[in-house]
This record gives C-alpha cells, sequence and structure tokens, in this order.
C-alpha cells in the first residue's frame, strides 16, 4: 500500500509540473484517462474548484482573438485647406508674412499663393508638404511668429522677428546669414549695422551652411552655368554667392536659388556690396 501510494503521489507531481498555467482553466476532454488528473490520492482531499476556474470552464471560447493595437498615429487635424475664407485665414498669412512665406496683402481668403507658401514652410521644416494647415504645421507657425497687429492683418506692416545671432557672429566683419528668419545681417564687431531679406536653395541645390570667408568679388557677375545675371556677387562657397537677384525681387519666396543666397533689395546688396571686403566671414546657420 505504501509503495502505491508513493507511486500515485509522483504521478500526480509529475503532472503537475508538466501544465502551463492556463491550461488549468480548460475543460478536460472527453478521451481523457489520466487517473492521476481526476482521481486524488488517498491522502490528500480532493480540491473544490475555485469560482474562477469554474466560470473559465463553463465560458465558451471567443472565435476571434481580439486585434492587437494599431500603432499608426491619427493624422493631424486640417484647420485650413484651399477654398477657406475668414480671419484665421488672415492670421495665418499675416504671421507667414512675418517669417518671409507671404509677400501679398493679407485677404482672408486661402488662395494659390497661400497654398504655395504653406508648401514651402512646411517642406522646410520636414512636415508633409500639403498645402493644407493642420493642427502641427499651425503649432510650429506659431512658435515661431508673434500675435499679428490690426495693422499686420491689413497689409500696412509686417513685424519681423529678430534673428537669433550666431555666436559665431560676434566677432569681426560678418555677414550672419539666418535660414530660420531668412535674413541678412552684416555685422562688426558684434553690432548689426544693416538687414536685408534673403533666400536659399531648393532641397535639390541647397545653400551650405557653416563658417566661410569672401573669397572674390564681382559686381556685374553672369553665372557661367546658368547664364543668369548675378549682380554684386559675393563668392564665398565655390560658385555660392551672396547677390541681388531680380527673380527674387519679383516673384518672392515662391522661387528659389541655385545654391546662392539671393537678395532682393538692390539698393541694400549694392551698399552691402561697398562695404564688405575679400576675406570678410561668412556665417550661414539654421
Amino acid at each position: 500500500m505504501r509503495t502505491l501510494a508513493a507511486v500515485a503521489a509522483m504521478a500526480v507531481a509529475a503532472v503537475t509540473a508538466g501544465c502551463k498555467a492556463e491550461a488549468a482553466t480548460d475543460a478536460p476532454t472527453a478521451g481523457s484517462t489520466s487517473s492521476a488528473a481526476t482521481t486524488p490520492s488517498a491522502s490528500t482531499p480532493p480540491a473544490s474548484p475555485s469560482p474562477s476556474a469554474s466560470a473559465s470552464e463553463s465560458a465558451e471560447p471567443s472565435e476571434k482573438p481580439s486585434p492587437s493595437p494599431s500603432t499608426e498615429q491619427p493624422a493631424p487635424k486640417v484647420l485650413m485647406a484651399p477654398g477657406a475664407k475668414g480671419e484665421q485665414v488672415r492670421e495665418l498669412q499675416a504671421r507667414l508674412a512675418q517669417i518671409g512665406w507671404f509677400d501679398d496683402k493679407p485677404t482672408g481668403t486661402y488662395g494659390p499663393v497661400t497654398t504655395t507658401a504653406v508648401k514651402g514652410f512646411q517642406g522646410k521644416r520636414g512636415l508633409p508638404a500639403t498645402g493644407s494647415t493642420d493642427t502641427v504645421t499651425w503649432q510650429r507657425l506659431l512658435g515661431m511668429t508673434t500675435k499679428p497687429t490690426r495693422a499686420e492683418l491689413d497689409g500696412k506692416d509686417v513685424k519681423k522677428p529678430q534673428a537669433k545671432l550666431d555666436p559665431r557672429c560676434m566677432k569681426g566683419r560678418v555677414m550672419c546669414i539666418s535660414k530660420t528668419t531668412r535674413t541678412l545681417s552684416w555685422m562688426i564687431d558684434g553690432k548689426v549695422l544693416s538687414t536685408m531679406d534673403v533666400r536659399f536653395g531648393s532641397q535639390y541645390t541647397p545653400t551650405r551652411e557653416g563658417v566661410f570667408n569672401v573669397g572674390w568679388k564681382s559686381r556685374d557677375h553672369v553665372s557661367t552655368i546658368y547664364d543668369t545675371p548675378m549682380p554684386y556677387a559675393m563668392f564665398f562657397s565655390g560658385g555660392q554667392a551672396v547677390h541681388y537677384s531680380s527673380d527674387f525681387a519679383a516673384r518672392g519666396y515662391n522661387g528659389a536659388s541655385h545654391g546662392c543666397v539671393n537678395v532682393r533689395d538692390k539698393g541694400a546688396i549694392a551698399a552691402l556690396f561697398d562695404q564688405v571686403r575679400t576675406g570678410d566671414k561668412v556665417v550661414v546657420y539654421w
């Protein structure tokens, strides 16, 4: 009897050790014949099933597994799109004007010019260039601009945010060029003497960033590659130069250079050309 009891106890222990946790909730199959799983040993009273176990055994299994939660982020909500009208569109246009993306007078109508401006703003910041203003685009624009005044909303004034000067611009004679505010500041020993609007190359012909020096100057230069005028050219990195652009003056930020820093104010660049010397520093930064 002692031998039979020991064998039965060993059998129960072996079966218990091999079970997974979830197997305890499975109903026994009709063909199960293991006496160790159904018959208690003589020395151990049978355990009564817990309420949770009974409920699990009586519940029908789900026919379909629960789908795993989606990892895709929902698309940002579109706030304004082509064809929209109203004061929020006017504010959008005024804010874009503050950072040089919108050259026309705010109208409150979301037309082709506004769509192009929004696309350009989105593309420069790595956002999907849809041309529609979604919540992500709007928040990025709010963070870079200030609330427009009534004069700005009416197109009578544009208050551009002041360029954050790069520390490398604070010593010596420097053309300090910010890609963020799209401005060129002419500085001597940390003092800003003049500031002008500039534009840069496209994503396919980007303007290089870094610290350079003016290598040479050409007042009436004509590009040997594109056969286009580059008046008041000041070359700082290979074929890239700061120069006046009649296209920039006519089209604004709807165009782009082939890598040069375009200036649209002819009088301002002419005056700057006379002040800058060969060897002066050029800093291009975000």
